[in-house]
């Protein structure tokens, strides 16, 4: 495994990991900083299966097996997603302008993903 590849695996799960839990753990501070919801299910169903894939992701970086490309296709694919949802719906006014921070890092992540196949 390369080190970009690394890299990415733990900084990606890491930050699922935590922004997932972070709307389960603290559901009042976490609509502090992105605004009001109005499906509260909804969030919380994202952020537990965002926590899960982050879980898989360092559990892919600490394997002893080589990573596969489910991990891939799930790593870039996940960060693509939510890149992609970032910006349309705060160009849309429906999320607020926080999100356009979230959509920087979902960017960096699927750079690195790209740099890490080369």
């Amino acid at each position: 495994m390369t080190r970009v590849l690394e890299t990415v695996l733990w900084i990606q799960g890491i930050y699922f990991l935590v922004t997932g839990i972070w709307p389960l753990v603290s559901y009042s501070s976490f609509e502090a900083i992105t605004g009001r919801k109005t499906d509260v299910w909804l969030v919380k169903t994202l952020g537990a299966l965002l926590a899960v894939t982050g879980a898989a992701l360092l559990n892919a970086v600490v394997a002893t097996a080589p990573v596969t490309i489910t991990v891939f296709i799930t790593g870039i694919g996940t960060a693509m997603v939510l890149l992609m949802i970032d910006l349309v719906y705060v160009v849309k006014s429906v999320i607020s302008k926080i999100y356009l921070v979230d959509a920087c890092i979902q960017f960096l992540l699927v750079m690195l993903w790209c740099i890490s196949i080369f």
